[in-house]
């Protein structure tokens, strides 16, 4: 009976310390931005309509509340530009084989309102990874890029969601 209630006493204090100090699961929170409601209602426009990246912004977008709909019944539209991935050596190995390399995936993106005036200019996001590099394993490394992208592109819609929600909370 007295181990039992040592033990529950130990993990009500160990859940205790990890709310405390701020512990979240990934993609737990955080990613809501604060959107007036006049900008709740949105279209999409994007020159790939079934991608990997326009996917995840949808999918980001729709869990922030935002509702995608007709072009005639949305106050602003997303233009979204396409989604430019790279992959850069960083340094090489003593065998002159490349050990890490740097990951980047940018896009470009705008919001227009519904009179077809530009709300948000072109603004382009970004995001940097970094990963080492077997040679030997060349299989792995391509399944490590292939999911690095795949966060990579729902890091890239959190970015642009967040700026569009400063810039429509800061406009006049």
């Amino acid at each position: 009976m007295r181990r039992r209630l040592v033990s529950y006493t130990l993990i009500l204090g160990m859940t205790c310390l990890l709310a405390a100090c701020g512990f979240q699961l990934r993609g737990s929170g955080g990613t809501s931005a604060a959107l007036p409601d006049s900008w709740k209602k949105m279209y999409l426009v994007t020159g790939n309509p079934n991608g990997e990246f326009t996917q995840a912004v949808r999918t980001v977008f729709t869990t922030s509340n935002i509702q995608w709909t007709d072009k005639n019944e949305a106050n602003y539209s997303l233009v979204l530009g396409p989604e430019r991935f790279s992959k850069a050596s960083l340094s090489l190995n003593t065998e002159a084989r490349v050990s890490q390399f740097e990951l980047t995936m940018q896009s470009t993106f705008s919001v227009v309102d519904a009179s077809g005036g530009v709300a948000m200019p072109d603004t382009t996001a970004s995001v940097l990874r970094r990963m080492e590099n077997d040679p030997r394993n060349a299989l792995g490394m391509g399944e490590e890029v292939r999911i690095l992208k795949t966060e990579m592109r729902t890091e890239l819609a959190q970015q642009i969601i967040r700026r569009i929600g400063f810039f429509a909370t800061s406009e006049p």
